[in-house]
């Protein structure tokens, strides 16, 4: 057992950010750390091999505890009101994602989780500090978004009684980076839940059908334990920036900084950039990334010869056949979604 350590979820598709994850872990967190990657599916050949070749990583192997969490959301989801307009059928989007929650039953006492299209920016000694007084640490800005795009729906939770909505707010987050604690949301806190949400009904309290991180503001809200945001902080060096999509960062030596105040961030999430634009961009094509130098910095930081020299535009024969695949998967999901 391990006081400390770090999780991220992961397959072969992923491969690519699960190195660069590693390898930003390594230069900007810890080079010792230990570090536990959840499977995302059973796609693994080169996890593994990436996984062997690091002292200080391990493949999560406790099947029985991601068999549980798979078992909730099945069981959560089916009664979910959109459920019934989509007669039933997972979604694409939501195969894997429950996974990153067996870190609760993982080996580590106190833990950190990266989504693995992330890079790590700075220590987590400050994450770890805050796990002595709460249950949960987040660092995104899901708490300012508007009611429509909540992942808890307020007014409806309002209703109930239950909470105000400056109850709500200051505890909505996000999934991607997150510290917590080994042994929340044991079998009989989890049987309590779920005994709310599917025979109560406050499913329907969560905004969107299969997300996990819309399920994991549920869990955090109704099981009443502590929570702590650095973007609430009271100190303004704590509050930052972290999409690569969205906000604007200033690279010093390789690691980014919030540009407003050069605070240090304590990651770069590239969401919304698909596992296919980051296997193409590794492989030398000039894809639409913001950041990305600084992601191929890292995903090649200990094999720098195979880095591409140059990053060239992808060929008009080939963006038109792309673009016809995106055409033909958006009628195939439409159709059968």
């Amino acid at each position: 057992m391990n006081a400390k350590g770090i999780y991220t979820l992961a397959n072969d598709t992923v491969c690519d950010q699960l190195i660069a994850l590693l390898n930003s872990i390594e230069h900007n967190v810890s080079p010792d750390i230990p570090i536990c990657v959840i499977p995302f599916d059973h796609r693994l050949e080169m996890v593994r091999e990436e996984v062997n070749s690091r002292a200080n990583v391990i493949l999560f192997d406790d099947p029985e505890a991601i068999q549980k969490w798979e078992n909730f959301a099945q069981e959560v989801w089916q009664v979910h009101p959109a459920a019934r307009k989509k007669n039933w059928s997972r979604p694409p989007w939501g195969k894997g994602h429950h996974r990153r929650f067996a870190a609760f039953d993982g080996p580590f006492e106190k833990f950190v989780f990266y989504d693995a299209d992330s890079l790590a920016m700075k220590p987590i000694d400050g994450i770890f500090e805050k796990l002595e007084n709460y249950d949960f640490v987040f660092d995104d800005w899901e708490h300012r978004k508007p009611d429509k795009s909540t992942a808890l729906d307020i007014p409806l939770i309002v209703q109930s009684g239950l909470y105000k909505e400056e109850d709500i707010r200051p505890k909505l987050h996000c999934s991607s980076l997150f510290g917590s604690k080994k042994g929340i949301f044991n079998q009989e806190e989890l049987s309590f839940l779920k005994k709310q949400l599917v025979e109560v009904g406050e499913v329907a309290w969560i905004s969107r059908w299969w997300d996990d991180a819309f399920l994991f503001n549920y869990l955090t809200l109704r099981c009443d334990r502590t929570l702590y945001n650095f973007t609430l902080s009271s100190n303004g060096q704590d509050r930052t920036g972290n999409c690569a999509d969205a906000d604007p960062f200033v690279n010093v030596d390789n690691v980014l900084y919030n540009q407003q105040g050069l605070k240090p961030i304590h990651r770069i999430h590239y969401m919304n950039y698909s596992s296919q634009d980051f296997a193409r961009l590794c492989q030398g094509e000039d894809v639409n990334i913001r950041y990305k130098e600084e992601f191929l910095y890292y995903r090649f930081w200990k094999n720098l010869e195979d880095k591409p020299k140059v990053l060239k535009q992808p060929s008009l024969v080939t963006k038109l056949s792309r673009k016809m695949h995106q055409g033909v998967n958006k009628l195939w999901f439409y159709l059968v979604g």
